[in-house]
């Protein structure tokens, strides 16, 4: 499939993009809860050490790590513990060649370190244009902001996904997949591996904005209200977004699969659009 953004109105392909110089203090920790996270997961063997006697917990140990990365111990701990450093490119990148980090782990990790303080989370507004262009649109086609609110949606979306049958508060994707049992319906079989899909991608967004008050809240109330959720979240997994294909179950029609790419708008690059193609 080829995501031919010239068609829409002032919409061109979705990326991410890194912003500040200096980590914020919930940068720092979610920094820092990252390096661990990715400590735990790597085995001795994986990185040419020998596991010696039994360990206590899983993973590398923290000088393990150190020595991999060729940095001291004590600089290492100050970073794992998300205090006050600003740790250089050569660093980041020891780091994630120490932590054998893949591509967007790596960039997700340099994206934390670089992040400074952000503005408070103030819900979008889509601009009318965009709303008449969704609207006109015969494929299933929604836009979503940063907190991944569900913005504005056209007749083909609600028929197969009906974001029209849900509260203002509930319209979020987050939300939906994980609380709403509709979407259990929706996904069927593949519930799980597309749940922890959606998961992995917002973790890349949240970290950026893990001290914003309504991040905080949309996640505390996931996690409440979803085991799988308050699971696999902590896993702290991430990965890019990109075009890809979906089965989805129609009430009436059964099982459809559709294409599917995101596109970023330049009115405000948080507004995302969502197009669903069958196949």
């Amino acid at each position: 499939m080829h995501n031919k953004a010239w068609y829409y109105p002032r919409i061109r392909a979705y990326s991410h993009r890194r912003t500040g110089t200096i980590m914020a203090t919930s940068s720092r920790s979610e920094f820092g809860d990252f390096l661990r996270s990715r400590r735990e997961k790597l085995s001795p063997d994986a990185v040419g050490l020998n596991g010696g006697r039994r360990r206590r917990t899983a993973g590398l140990r923290r000088e393990e790590v150190a020595e991999l990365a060729g940095i001291g111990v004590d600089w290492y701990v100050r970073l794992e513990q998300g205090r006050t450093v600003s740790p250089s490119d050569a660093t980041l990148d020891a780091l994630a060649h120490a932590l054998r980090l893949g591509k967007v782990e790596a960039a997700h990790l340099r994206a934390l370190a670089r992040n400074g303080d952000r503005r408070a989370f103030v819900r979008e507004s889509v601009p009318a244009a965009i709303e008449r262009m969704v609207a006109s649109l015969g494929l299933p086609a929604y836009v979503t902001g940063q907190r991944w609110d569900v913005l504005t949606w056209n007749a083909a979306a609600a028929d197969i996904l009906g974001f029209d049958r849900l509260a203002e508060t509930d319209r979020n994707i987050l939300v939906f997949m994980f609380i709403k049992p509709e979407s259990r319906r929706l996904f069927g079989s593949t519930w799980p591996d597309e749940a922890r899909r959606m998961i992995a991608l917002f973790r890349a967004t949240y970290d950026l904005h893990a001290g914003d008050q309504a991040f905080v809240e949309l996640v505390e109330r996931v996690r409440a209200d979803s085991p799988e959720f308050a699971m696999w979240w902590d896993a702290h997994d991430v990965r890019s977004g990109a075009a890809g294909q979906k089965v989805l179950t129609h009430p009436e029609r059964g099982a459809q699969r559709y294409e599917y790419a995101t596109f970023q708008a330049n009115d405000n690059p948080a507004l995302k659009l969502a197009i669903y193609t069958p196949v």
